[in-house]
């Protein structure tokens, strides 16, 4: 563990086991890039015009900074809890957080967020060995009246080659997935239950699914992003993973996961996990990665 400026941000922290880098950024409560040890560029997408900057809280802009974040869901009751539709909720998205040094990494705990009553818990930690990274992130209902939420994870990563999706033998889907904006991603195929799809370039396209596992194949490496999954209702129709592809010309994707819809009072609280794993790319087909990720792996 180091203590590092990045990109203008100070009092950043470097996270390496000597295969993986993760660093970690409590001005914006981000995860900003985490990838092969030695390698300059991550998977993750990173806003280089907002280097350095902190977002204003209040006043209605959206920075989109980029790398990893959460938001609670349902986002359709956003303008119930908060008066508004977007950006998200200020202490999710918009505050800095405090960050303490644990054993094999760092927790970044958040404000209080002022409409939802709940403050946001996030433990970053890297395997000692392995190429993989876990986010557990736990909210915790301080005030206010009882909230129904879900914990909502979004990696925002580069213009991938493709995203492949594994989803169960019986999807709960009768497409195998779920449009949720009109448009649909460019190039999206199945093949058995891989389901597989590229960035749309001319406008925004996302979809849902049922998958616990996806990855985002880039030229030189692929990134796996396993989600935590149990019994309840979950988001978005039954949503576990969603996929978001951004038009030109921020060429971004969002892999995200989503935990089951809970009811929490004053003392409650709620945790999911989510684990990352980078491996160098193998092959020239991008999708025969997918014959090799899920027993490499795992979830740790």
């Amino acid at each position: 563990m180091e203590r590092i400026s990045y990109h203008g941000w100070p009092e950043c922290f470097l996270l390496s086991n000597g295969r993986v880098e993760a660093v970690i950024v409590p001005a914006i409560s981000r995860v900003m890039h985490f990838g092969l040890a030695g390698e300059p560029e991550s998977a993750f997408w990173e806003n280089r015009e907002l280097d350095g900057q902190r977002p204003t809280s209040g006043g209605g802009e959206w920075f989109n900074f980029g790398g990893d974040k959460s938001w609670p869901a349902p986002q359709s009751e956003w303008p119930e809890r908060t008066s508004r539709g977007w950006p998200p909720p200020q202490a999710f998205d918009a505050g800095s957080a405090e960050a303490v040094a644990v054993k094999r990494g760092i927790v970044l705990t958040s404000p209080v967020d002022p409409a939802y009553g709940i403050q946001m818990l996030r433990t970053i930690e890297l395997d000692p060995v392995r190429p993989v990274m876990r986010i557990e992130t736990q909210y915790r209902k301080l005030y206010g009246s009882a909230v129904k939420v879900g914990i909502w994870t979004i990696t925002q990563l580069r213009e991938p080659e493709r995203i492949l999706l594994w989803r169960p033998a019986i999807s709960r889907f009768p497409l195998g997935y779920r449009p949720l904006l009109e448009a649909k991603p460019a190039e999206l195929k199945s093949r058995g239950r891989l389901l597989s799809l590229k960035r749309n370039p001319n406008i925004s396209t996302k979809i849902g699914s049922d998958a616990e596992s996806m990855a985002w194949v880039g030229k030189s490496c692929v990134l796996r992003i396993d989600a935590e999954t149990g019994p309840g209702e979950y988001p978005d129709g039954g949503c576990v993973t969603e996929v978001y592809t951004n038009p030109d010309p921020q060429k971004y994707v969002e892999l995200e996961t989503l935990g089951p819809l809970e009811k929490i009072s004053v003392g409650g609280q709620i945790r999911r996990s989510t684990v990352y794993t980078v491996m160098p790319r193998r092959g020239p087909d991008a999708e025969s990665e997918a014959e090799m990720l899920p027993f490499e792996a795992g979830r740790g």
